[in-house]
This record gives C-alpha cells, structure tokens and sequence, in this order.
C-alpha cells in the first residue's frame, strides 16, 4: 500500500503550509478555524475537527506513554486511524500496534524518524505526521515517503506464445511523471498475472521517447493501481492513480494525465511464468515493449518463444479489483 504523508501547522504557518503543498504532501494538520486558509492556498486535504478528515471522528491522536495508552491505541485504531506519539520514540510500541492490523499514523519530527516508522515490521505505519518547522525537513521527509512504497516480487516468464490478432482498441496511459529506463505499469488479461510493459523511454528514427507514457494494452486488460487494487485500462482518465513499477519491483504512484484509446493492430503474447499462465493483448508495433529481467526494453517484434521478461503473479482472484480468496478462472 503507497504510505501517506501529513504535515503539521499547528500553531498556523503559512510557510510551513505552502511548502508541504508543493512538496506533494496528502494532507495537513490545522487547528479549528484554519482549514479555509489552507484552501485558500491549495487543493489539498486538512485534518481538523472541522476539516476534511474530521479530528476525533476519522482519525484520533494518542500519546503513548504507558502499555495501557498502547491498548488504548490498539482498540481506536481498529476502527478509524490513529495518529501515534511515543513519548521517549520507542519502536516496540510500533511494532505491537503494527502486528495488531490498526491503522496506524506515526507523529514523526524529522525525515530519520519516518524512515524508522515506514521501516518497522518491515511493513511499517499506514503513514506519517510530521511535526517540523524546518522547511528543509519538510521536503525531504515528503520525498522519503513518497519514495518508500511497497516492492512487488517480480518473476522472470519466459514467452510461449506469440500470435498476430485483428484490428482493436488500445490504451496509452500518458502520466504526469517522466519515467526512467527499467520502469512501466503492470498490465494483464488476467488480475492473476500481469507483465511489465515498459515505458516509451527510448527513441528510435521515426519516433521520439515519450518517457511519461506507457503503451499498456487493450482496453479489457487489467492493470495494478495504489492500494492493490486493480483497474480495466479502458477505465483510466485524467486525474486517477497509477502503480509504476520497475524491473526491481519498486512501485510508486503516479497521476494520469490523459488517457488514449485507439484503433491499433493487435498481437496476443502468451508466457510461462514457473507453471503460472502470463497473457496480455498489445499493440503490435516496434515501440511497444515488455521488461527484460536485466531491466532492458524488449521490444515485442524482438520477441521469440523462450524469450524472458518480467512478470507478477498473485494467488488470490479479484472481485470489482478487490483481492478476494476465491476460485476464479480467466482465459
């Protein structure tokens, strides 16, 4: 699950709250009375008793100071989130809260702090509030957490079957972030398994790179999107989230920009991924590349039987793109 991070102004400081907007924070904390001045200043949620996320309603603060405030914690946080202090800034406390499913907001002061919180259990907090007035810290800590997604478990799949299909409608996903080489979205004709389709980040004489975009399918296939979930392509639009992935299996999200379906020549690529079926209908077209287990961009007409790329595979079937544990077959 991408973690989510939360600025603290309070007292009011409009420094403090201009930077945390356009450091890409999530939301901010204020007293009573200040979220129109945030509002004022940005698009952003606030956390107030009388803002977005309503204090003491949708999320409560608990300081730990003792076992008995932790089970307090523990209890709260089954229910709605909970923004923890640790008197002394115990890990233990974090830990047990972890281990207990809550959701769990970690009140950090410092960039070091949040990378400890995102890091404890290995799975780490829901997110962080950070309480600074270091303009500096507040964009380094925004960075960090943005940066500290979770990692998918890539396989290596080698290709079975390559098949020319007719004309059909694909999807371009045009991001509002420039990708690097090794980077994509995952994409599949299954929610069960998916490859990762490369960005357009090389050039080549006819055409430029266009770092931002990821050829990504047809309209029927799935794609993994933040909160592991996942969407049809043909459902994307300007504004929604995307999960980029690269060849280490590193996610982050990223805004689409605009979505492009067009009538294209089809092609079926068909893998084996250790005995789990791979399949993804794409474009038929030299740009159009899949990820090299090196990280590479392999082109699908570059493409043979035995050919191995990159590929994420689950257990569990999906209902409306929620994960659920039951029998589902997709051919």
């Amino acid at each position: 699950m991408p973690k989510t991070v939360w600025v603290s102004a309070t007292p009011w400081d409009k420094k403090i709250v201009t930077t945390a907007l356009e450091s890409g924070a999530d939301a901010i904390l204020v007293a009573e009375g200040d979220s129109e001045k945030v509002k004022q200043l940005g698009v952003i949620a606030t956390v107030a008793p009388d803002g977005d996320i309503v204090l003491g309603r949708d999320v409560v603060e608990v300081s730990i100071a003792s076992k008995a405030d932790e089970e307090e914690a523990a209890r709260q946080a089954k229910s709605r989130k909970v923004i923890v202090s640790c008197a002394d800034w115990t890990i233990i406390p974090l830990e047990n809260l972890i281990a207990s499913g809550g959701s769990v907001i970690a009140r950090v002061s410092s960039a070091e702090e949040a990378r400890t919180a995102l890091q404890t259990l290995e799975r780490g907090v829901d997110g962080v509030l950070l309480a600074a007035s270091d303009l500096a810290e507040i964009k380094k800590t925004v960075a960090l957490v943005k940066e500290s997604s979770e990692t998918l478990p890539l396989v290596t799949a080698k290709v079975t079957t390559l098949r020319s299909l007719g004309m059909g409608d694909r999807v371009c996903v045009d991001t509002c972030t420039t990708m690097r080489p090794g980077q994509g979205m995952l994409a599949g004709n299954s929610s069960a398994a998916m490859f990762l389709v490369h960005a357009e980040t090389l050039e080549n004489p006819y055409v430029a790179a266009r770092p931002f975009r990821v050829n990504a399918g047809a309209v029927h296939a799935y794609t993994l999107v933040p909160g592991d979930k996942t969407r049809y392509l043909s459902e994307l639009s300007a504004g929604d989230d995307v999960l980029l992935v690269d060849s280490a299996g590193r996610t982050s999200a990223a805004i689409v920009g605009r979505s492009k379906i067009e009538r294209r020549p089809l092609m079926l690529v068909e893998a084996d991924a250790a005995g789990a079926p791979v399949s993804l209908v794409l474009q038929n077209a030299e740009t159009i590349r899949l990820t090299g287990p090196d990280g590479s961009a392999v082109s699908v007409v570059e493409l043979r039987e035995g050919s191995e790329v990159l590929a994420y595979v689950e257990q569990a079937g999906r209902h409306f793109g929620m994960k659920v544990e039951e029998s589902i077959v997709e051919r």
